[in-house]
């Protein structure tokens, strides 16, 4: 599960139409947006949990992952490095997720995050699962960075959002991504400082999925990419169409599946440079 703000709520839709059609992990690999859907769906993974994930999503506000407020601007002011708290991220985790260590899911996961001073791949598997999340998610000069084992951790976007390298050194064979794919059809940039670097890192995150898939395509492991939605005019700071972008992947992924896509290799178009 790739990373992308509030495009995150995309990889719920292909969830629930991938489980709907029988297919069930063996193990999952997520970054930024997609550690939290991977931490949460390994304490539950069901389609009673995909829906309850769904839930969650649709009573999410931007306000409860980005709290930006005056204190916002007094940290600018005294120079901090960074614009908003992690504590309303952190205090959503600690409410939804049922089980506070990695290695304590249902599923096994790993989550991804970088090395703030060498921007190196960092690979969580054991520990706090609400630190690894925050470390995972953490965007650089977005949220402040979170120290695990003697490292400062930021979002793993910066080494790999979309960690199919990660899933095939770990042992996988075949490789299903979720991607959330970009806003191709804004009209014009998103305004405010969140807004726009969330929207360059959805991106950079599509750019390198692309790259990725291009060059492990010719390897053994199978690989398939779900597509993404296109057009798509919603900002991945956007966190009030949830429902609607939920609802669209799991019709378009079910459409896919039933036109036999996990029989057919290849990077889906929606997910190269374009703009609709």
């Amino acid at each position: 599960m790739a990373g992308g703000g509030s495009l995150g709520a995309v990889e719920v839709g292909m969830l629930q139409a991938l489980l709907d059609w029988g297919e069930t992990p063996a193990f999952m690999v997520g970054a930024s947006a997609g550690a939290i859907n991977t931490a949460y769906f390994a304490g539950d993974p069901t389609p009673a949990g995909a829906r309850e994930l769904e839930r969650i999503w649709c009573v999410l506000k931007r306000r409860d992952v980005f709290p930006f407020n005056l204190g916002s601007v007094v940290r600018l002011l005294r120079h901090r490095d960074h614009l908003v708290d992690s504590d309303g991220l952190r205090r959503l985790l600690e409410r939804y997720l049922h089980y506070r260590r990695i290695e304590d899911a249902a599923v096994p996961i790993h989550l991804v995050a970088s090395d703030m001073l060498t921007g190196q791949e960092v690979l969580l598997s054991a520990g706090s699962v609400v630190d690894a999340v925050l470390a995972s998610a953490a965007i650089p000069g977005v949220y402040p960075p979170v120290q695990i084992g003697g490292r400062l951790l930021i979002d793993g976007g910066v080494a790999n959002n979309t960690p199919i390298s990660v899933a095939i050194g770990l042992g996988a064979t075949r490789v299903i991504v979720l991607p959330t794919g970009f806003a191709c059809a804004l009209d014009k940039a998103p305004t405010g400082a969140i807004a726009r670097a969330m929207h360059a890192l959805s991106l950079l995150v599509a750019r390198q999925l692309v790259q990725d898939a291009d060059r492990l395509a010719q390897g053994a492991v199978e690989l398939r990419i779900v597509p993404s939605l296109c057009p798509l005019d919603i900002s991945p700071y956007d966190y009030s169409a949830a429902a609607a972008l939920i609802a669209r992947a799991k019709a378009g992924t079910r459409r896919w599946l039933e036109q036999g896509g996990l029989d057919r290799a290849g990077t889906p178009a929606q997910l190269r440079e374009h703009h609709d």
